[in-house]
């Protein structure tokens, strides 16, 4: 994961406790705002996918229609919030949007 900056940072994440990509940034106290607590109706988590994780579940319409409204959002974004995390996306690296 990099964050705004371009400091590159490793995370180990739980899986068993439910948690999103959101939460876990939280957790680790990186910069990531995420104002409305993971509701989707911010999108101050968006983030970008950096490399091709097939494992991703698709963005849902409510995701679509916020990152559309973003002028720094790019076909690789999404909302950390969305995105629950699973064994399979071992691997997944991100970078944190600049506000």
């Amino acid at each position: 994961m990099t964050d705004q900056v371009g400091i590159e940072h490793t995370l180990i994440c739980p899986l068993e406790m439910g948690l999103t990509l959101k939460d876990i940034c939280k957790a680790y106290e990186l910069p990531m705002e995420a104002m409305c607590g993971g509701m989707a109706i911010c999108a101050t988590c968006h983030c970008f996918i950096l490399n091709n994780e097939p494992s991703l579940p698709e963005k849902n319409d409510v995701e679509d229609a916020l990152l559309s409204e973003l002028f720094t959002s790019k076909e690789t974004s999404r909302l950390a919030c969305q995105i629950y995390l699973t064994a399979q996306m071992d691997g997944l690296s991100i970078e944190i949007a600049a506000d």
